[in-house]
């Protein structure tokens, strides 16, 4: 059953975590580089694989007792946290080689392939797996965790340096891990008290 509310909460949470990520980087990189709605093509289609294996994996999780799950979530959100806060380091130059040709194909295919490999077992795959364990709706975390994906991926290929201006990078990191340190809070009570 399609919860607005779980997808809308998702999307906050999902949208925040991703803003700082590499992601909006090699988006605004391909962006500058080639047809912004090719590029957009081949990343949003690696974000729909990211999430429906997240969705897969945090299904697995909701076969385990409740309590079980909601302190493995709470504990896995602190982690994100703070490789939130101590993970950017400048290590985030993501590259790839520019197609000869510029084709849709191409283009969208480079895409597709850098966020398929640099996103797998990122810190917003965890956090989709997480959130689909914590409230057991896997379609409305799905729509929520992708159309959040997207919304930085389109972000970054359109107006991604407008952005960086306006909001300083680390104010976005540190809202990201508030938001993980908020949700592992409420996970972790509910295994306490629940």
């Amino acid at each position: 059953m399609f919860s607005l509310t779980v997808a809308a909460i998702v999307f906050g949470v999902i949208f925040i975590a991703e803003l700082p990520d590499k992601t909006a980087l090699a988006s605004l990189m391909l962006g500058t580089r080639f047809r912004a709605s090719y590029v957009f093509c081949g990343i949003a289609a690696a974000f729909a694989v990211h999430v429906v294996i997240a969705i897969a994996a945090g299904s697995l999780l909701t076969l385990l007792p409740h309590r079980w799950v909601q302190g493995v979530v709470g504990l896995l959100f602190l982690a994100g946290a703070a490789m939130i806060l101590w993970h950017h380091d400048g290590d985030d130059d993501e590259t790839v080689s520019a197609p000869k040709d510029q084709s849709f194909w191409r283009v969208a295919g480079s895409g597709f392939m850098l966020i398929l490999v640099a996103e797998f077992g990122d810190l917003t795959q965890i956090m989709t797996a997480n959130l689909a364990a914590r409230y057991g709706s896997p379609l409305s975390v799905g729509v929520g965790a992708v159309l959040a994906l997207w919304a930085v991926a389109a972000i970054g290929i359109v107006g991604g340096r407008a952005l960086m201006r306006r909001v300083p990078l680390p104010l976005i990191t540190k809202i990201a891990a508030a938001v993980m340190v908020v949700m592992a809070g409420f996970s972790l009570y509910e295994a306490i008290a629940g």
